[in-house]
């Protein structure tokens, strides 16, 4: 099977501005967008800044992307609203669900359009892993209850498409279940298909409709597959492209975490990522980026039609949000909700 990777990588970059070497990674046709940490920011100009340095030197639309949850997974501090962690969502909903739904839809729209009005695309968001066992997932989830994650998950995905910017669901089919981190940890999950439709992927399913994309689990089901969900052509080929009917844009997680290593180096790792079906794949340490790159035996030709589905179209200026009180009140009422008895 001949592969091509063109446009198929997410990269990322050392630090707040783009390195020689990175400017060769950036042209390169392998490459199909970045993915931007907390390395990569000082303020709010310096992010625009980059943003529009990041395409200038592409030559071509890439897809800019962070991890912009809230909480412990908040990449941009300064500058931007401080974002509860959704679990706070989820606590206030069981007293008052009507606010809390209120307050879901302000927390996409916010979050979505302050990234926006900086030149990235998407936010890697929401997740809707079950709060259960999981060390990694915790408090990013919205709940520990599959009926409450499923509204406010709609309310919060809502609010991203209100302000132009795609949606993503993480980590299909579920990595709350289980207790171990798969950045640093192999993560099984013995439970059966049964069971992970019951609850896990049930959040999914009914919020399919308004996924633009989703994120694979670097977690192993063995009474489903032997391979874990992001290398597993049933999970992604055969479950969710087949039974579920999914025709969004699907990611794999970083290829650089320890769970990703059941499929060997990272050229490897890429490769089968995917034959399983993955349109595209993450590769976030920079130090991984050089060492994939450096795989590549001749150039790839780019195509910028895989992720294209994804660039934000931002519907807002700064100016004019300055001047909308109303906006002020959603910006400071999830300031005040962070800091809460229910945070």
């Amino acid at each position: 099977m001949t592969i091509s990777f063109g446009g198929r990588i997410l990269v990322g970059l050392e630090s707040t501005g783009i390195t020689g070497s990175e400017e060769d990674i950036l042209r390169h046709g392998a490459t199909g967008g970045v993915v931007l940490f907390t390395r990569n920011y000082s303020d709010r100009e310096q992010l625009k800044r980059l943003c529009a340095d990041i395409r200038r030197v592409a030559g071509r639309a890439l897809l800019i992307t962070v991890d912009h949850e809230g909480g412990r997974v908040q990449r941009f501090r300064d500058g931007f609203t401080r974002l509860p962690p959704l679990a706070v969502l989820g606590r206030l909903f069981e007293e008052f669900p009507d606010r809390a739904l209120d307050l879901a839809y302000r927390h996409g729209r916010v979050m979505a359009t302050e990234l926006l009005l900086c030149g990235v695309d998407m936010s890697f968001a929401p997740v809707l892993d079950i709060d259960g066992k999981s060390c990694v997932i915790g408090d990013r989830a919205f709940s520990s209850k599959v009926k409450t994650i499923k509204q406010l998950g709609a309310h919060y995905l809502a609010g991203m498409h209100d302000s132009g910017m795609k949606t993503c669901g993480k980590h299909f089919p579920g990595h709350g279940s289980v207790t171990a981190d798969s950045h640093v940890s192999d993560v099984c999950d013995p439970r059966s298909l049964r069971q992970i439709e019951a609850s896990d992927i049930e959040t999914f399913r009914a919020l399919l409709s308004g996924l633009d994309s989703l994120m694979m689990a670097h977690v192993v089901y063995p009474k489903i597959d032997d391979k874990p969900a992001g290398y597993s052509p049933f999970w992604i080929k055969d479950y969710l492209q087949g039974k579920l009917g999914y025709t969004g844009v699907i990611f794999s997680d970083d290829l650089g975490m320890h769970a990703a290593g059941f499929a060997g180096k990272l050229f490897d790792r890429m490769c089968g990522s995917i034959e399983a079906g993955c349109d595209a794949v993450l590769v976030c340490k920079p130090e991984d980026v050089q060492e994939l790159y450096a795989g590549f035996e001749s150039p790839e030709p780019a195509d910028d039609t895989i992720l294209a589905s994804l660039r934000g179209k931002n519907t807002h200026t700064e100016a004019e949000l300055s001047s909308v009180g109303e906006w002020r009140h959603w910006q400071q009422s999830l300031e005040l909700l962070e800091k809460s008895q229910w945070a």
